[in-house]
């Protein structure tokens, strides 16, 4: 009896999983892509190592990268595209693009790749190669293609956002206050930002002056850990993820829904199931990814 008395409590700790929203996202820790219902049930989940980025496709299938490449998959778990990434090089991010392309991003080679539903490289942009200093893990994360044809790359290491045009050609470099994560252009051009271990997230307007932002302490009783996945919702609310690695494992709430007062309308927790969420996407949000209506 002591025993099921003390589960039951350990069950009522760790589990807070009703969702205000149906959602997909990744467990990099966890070693997951996963579907979670409104209920906070999990309803889909597939197992890869270190999932970074993930979107759920207009045709109902699943996008998502793993280190060693990136993975389209119906809900029956049949993979319908693939991309292999070749030895000693990690995959971060990836993104549809409107023309069925996938936009993936290569630590080791140093490279954006847009990669054909043939599985062939229509397209790479070079990036210049981070210093020896940062390790092939930190490189990059997060990297987007613009509505306008632009890539924005996060460089992790490097603590900076790098805005290039449609060639490579390096538009401007912004430093971030983080090993920086993620990086939205949101639909007034103001850029969403992530700062990693920064423990904060910036809204930068087209002069990259500071019009928004969430600090370490500005949540009561939940400092903001490694700021990872984010998305702006069309009400102006944010969901970000609380990433709880490096020594914080089971501590807090995966992620939140913050209003643009910074209030928490909704959190999400389930210790149970996952570890460190990273990267989220809400399903009951309208609107094609491919197309840049989802702001993530």
């Amino acid at each position: 009896m002591k025993f099921l008395h003390w589960m039951v409590l350990f069950l009522l700790l760790t589990i807070n999983a009703v969702a205000a929203h149906r959602f997909l996202c990744t467990d990099s820790n966890g070693g997951k892509v996963a579907v979670v219902a409104a209920d906070g049930s999990i309803e889909w989940e597939y197992a890869c190592a270190h999932p970074q980025d993930c979107w759920a496709l207009a045709n109902g299938n699943y996008l998502f990268c793993h280190s060693g490449g990136a993975i389209e998959m119906t809900s029956a778990q049949q993979i319908v595209w693939e991309y292999k990434a070749p030895e000693k090089t990690e995959v971060h991010a990836c993104q549809p693009l409107s023309d069925g392309r996938v936009l993936v991003v290569e630590c080791g080679p140093s490279r954006i790749l847009e990669v054909g539903r043939d599985g062939k490289i229509a397209k790479e942009i070079k990036l210049t190669p981070p210093p020896a200093t940062v390790s092939l893990h930190d490189q990059y994360r997060g990297v987007r293609k613009t509505r306008d044809g632009h890539y924005l790359v996060c460089r992790k290491g490097e603590h900076r956002v790098e805005e290039l045009d449609g060639e490579g050609h390096v538009l401007r470099a912004i430093a971030v206050p983080g090993d920086v994560h993620e990086v939205v252009q949101l639909a007034n051009r103001h850029l969403l930002i992530s700062c990693g271990d920064g423990h904060k997230l910036i809204e930068l307007d087209e002069q990259e002056k500071v019009v928004w932002a969430v600090n370490e302490n500005d949540i009561p009783g939940n400092p903001l850990r490694l700021m990872a996945g984010l998305q702006r919702l069309p009400n102006g609310n944010t969901i970000f993820c609380n990433y709880l690695g490096h020594g914080h494992l089971g501590e807090q709430p995966h992620f939140f829904e913050l209003t643009p007062d910074k209030k928490v309308v909704w959190e999400f927790t389930d210790h149970l199931h996952f570890k460190t969420v990273n990267q989220i996407q809400l399903l009951d949000v309208p609107g094609d990814a491919s197309k840049g209506e989802i702001l993530r």
